[in-house]
């Protein structure tokens, strides 16, 4: 049976026994009495706490104890003295069991979705692939399922298309979105004997090309193992109240016996007499609040982030955050826009404009967007050309007003001059790592047109704010190294590691861990892997799925400033989490020596009644706890001067 069914059962059965506390103040009784708690308890133990108790025997075997004690020992002890207590007339507990049963188990469907959630990313991977291929068989074009594809054939691939498989270029040429697969922000130009990656997208041109890798040996296909890799490879972390339980489960049970022995062997109690001191002591010590401790910290921990647009997708990540010493973060998307946009005009700005933008509206070219955009942004007009001319690899060419203009690449000036002032503009701003697109009019070079993906406005406050808190940070990304050293300087970036393939991302992070926990904040396919081996990952909300799927943590609003939320978030719900538990134990450590009767001299005593009571007090004092999670200070970020 699974954990949700179970959870499912111990609910139903367990809530006529919280409306009958609720009501029993006023005098209203469950029908049945004891007989009905009796029967809804009986079926809450045999079919939802079965695991618990086998768990507990299997452990006592091996000589260890662990959460599943706690509550098998807690619960157990409450059930069966309580139907000695019915039978001998006597106040019940049956509610404690069904209870606590009910608490832990909605903890348990918590970590289940998670761990579905994790599954799903690999699927959605698998379903970025292709699924057929148009297939040169015989001299005729065939389009066959991608299953079908084997190394050698030549597949043809037209605008818009996925490629199906990796290989290399045999024929024609074309533009390839590839960010997905390398975090590469700029559209790559592909030509004859060039590679090209399975799952990417075509832009603009058709071409032929071999495939080379095939199944299992594609670079997709490689990205998913290494996400099953990097999950498998997390260590399962041993919950707090395990570690705590190995030596407080024997210390009750060493007490409640020695409770017992004392009473009944030196101080001449009646059986009855001795049985319920040693029972109080078992029932004060029941781990009601610990159920409760996680999951009502969580939920309000992740409640409270969620209205921040701060996703936290599991329990283990809050404590990971707490030693990270290092964030490193994927450039593309994350600290920059993830597209191409116009960053300078050099020369009149309208005519450059205007003759630019009336080039590229017959452009295929990708960056003929960028210049197109911030011609509208600036309600520019474009003018009508004629005998317009894409030349491949430069640019292009028409006329306007019967002179000729053009738009394009340094390859495209042939013999016009360019003068000393634009020159060293043009100088000026490759060296920020910009595209430097040229205009002319007339055979005269007219301005320049610099284009990049830039950073966000809110990147460089973000990176300072995770600085002022000691942290180092670190740029991974498949950019070229002059790029990525370009952002990182505007930003204020500790170090850069640029030229990085997919399937070294992960690798750079383990290596990064060998200084301590690291954080992955990124956005892309090609992240997935990273996000997954780092010990906290931070997906930003823009993403793809995968990436989100991928992360521990997820930013919904896409702004990097939410990291250092995040992280502060993260950690005061885990401090929360170690406050509660404190206060789950903290009644019962308190209660113990007097439910074992140490004070009875001085008519202080407890009985299993006022035990029970101090377990509600405990779990009250725990769901308080949470609630006021609600009210803790999340710290502003740094303002820049």
């Amino acid at each position: 049976m699974t954990i949700t069914k179970r959870f499912w059962i111990a609910l139903i059965f367990s809530l006529p026994m919280l409306f009958g506390m609720i009501l029993m103040p006023f005098g209203i009784m469950i029908p049945g009495g004891e007989w009905t708690q009796f029967v809804l308890t009986t079926i809450v133990m045999a079919v939802a706490a079965r695991p618990f108790l086998q768990s507990a025997w299997a452990s006592f075997k091996k000589h260890h104890s662990n959460m599943d004690t706690l509550v098998a020992i807690g619960t157990a002890t409450a059930y069966v003295y309580s139907i000695y207590a019915m039978i001998t007339k006597q106040a019940v507990f049956f509610e404690s069991a069904a209870f606590v049963i009910t608490f832990v188990l909605l903890g348990q469907v918590f970590e289940e979705r998670m761990r579905n959630n994790a599954s799903n990313a690999i699927e959605k991977l698998v379903n970025l692939q292709a699924k057929e291929a148009e297939v040169l068989h015989d001299g005729k074009l065939v389009k066959i399922p991608l299953d079908d594809v084997v190394a050698g054939d030549l597949i043809r691939v037209k605008p818009g298309q996925k490629i199906a498989v990796d290989g290399v270029i045999t024929e024609g040429s074309s533009t390839v979105d590839e960010s997905m697969v390398t975090g590469e922000s700029m559209p790559v130009t592909k030509n004859v004997g060039d590679k090209v990656i399975g799952s990417t997208m075509n832009s603009n041109g058709t071409f032929m090309f071999k495939a080379e890798k095939v199944g299992s040996e594609t670079m997709l296909s490689q990205i998913v193992e290494l996400v099953k890799k990097a999950q498998n490879s997390h260590a399962p972390i041993q919950n707090l109240t395990d570690k705590v339980s190995e030596i407080f489960v024997p210390v009750v049970l060493i007490l409640a016996i020695l409770t017992f022995l004392v009473w009944y062997v030196f101080l001449g109690a009646t059986v009855a007499t001795s049985l319920i001191y040693a029972v109080s002591v078992v029932v004060i010590a029941c781990p009601c609040a610990l159920g409760l401790a996680t999951p009502t910290a969580l939920m309000v921990g992740t409640g409270r982030g969620a209205k921040m647009g701060i996703l936290i997708k599991n329990s283990e990540v809050l404590e990971e955050v707490n030693d990270v010493k290092t964030v490193v973060m994927d450039k593309t998307g994350t600290i920059t826009k993830g597209k191409p946009e116009v960053t300078d005009i050099i020369g009149n700005e309208k005519q450059v404009l205007e003759i630019a933008s009336a080039l590229e509206e017959s452009s295929e070219h990708p960056l003929a967007t960028a210049i197109l955009d911030k011609a509208k942004a600036d309600q520019i007009t474009s003018n009508t050309v004629d005998d317009f001319q894409a030349i491949e690899g430069k640019g292009v060419s028409a006329t306007i007003n019967g002179q000729k203009a053009f738009v394009g690449n340094d390859k495209l000036l042939n013999d016009v001059k360019i003068d000393e002032e634009l020159h060293a503009q043009m100088i000026k701003l490759q060296n920020e790592a910009k595209t430097v697109v040229f205009v002319g009019l007339a055979d005269q070079i007219i301005g320049l047109i610099a284009i990049q993906d830039a950073p966000k406005e809110t990147s460089k406050e973000a990176i300072a704010t995770l600085k002022s808190r000691g942290l180092r940070t670190v740029m991974l990304t498949g950019d070229n190294k002059r790029v990525a050293d370009a952002i990182a300087q505007e930003v204020g970036i500790d170090e850069v590691i640029a030229d990085v393939l997919p399937g070294d991302k992960a690798d750079h992070v383990k290596a990064l861990q060998e200084n301590g926990k690291v954080a992955f904040v990124g956005d892309g396919i090609n992240d997935a892997p990273a996000l997954t081996m780092a010990d906290v990952g931070i997906a930003m909300g823009s993403g793809t799925d995968i990436a989100i799927e991928s992360g521990g943590i997820v930013l919904m609003k896409n702004d990097l400033r939410d990291v250092a939320k995040a992280l502060e978030l993260s950690k005061k719900t885990f401090n929360r989490i170690k406050l509660n538990l404190f206060w789950a134990f903290i009644y019962n450590v308190l209660g113990i020596p007097v439910a074992a009767g140490l004070f009875y001299a001085i008519g202080l005593t407890l009985s299993p009644e006022l035990a029970g009571l101090a377990m509600a007090f405990s779990s009250l004092s725990v769901v308080t706890s949470s609630v006021l999670l609600n009210k803790a200070k999340i710290s502003t970020n740094v303002k820049l001067a």
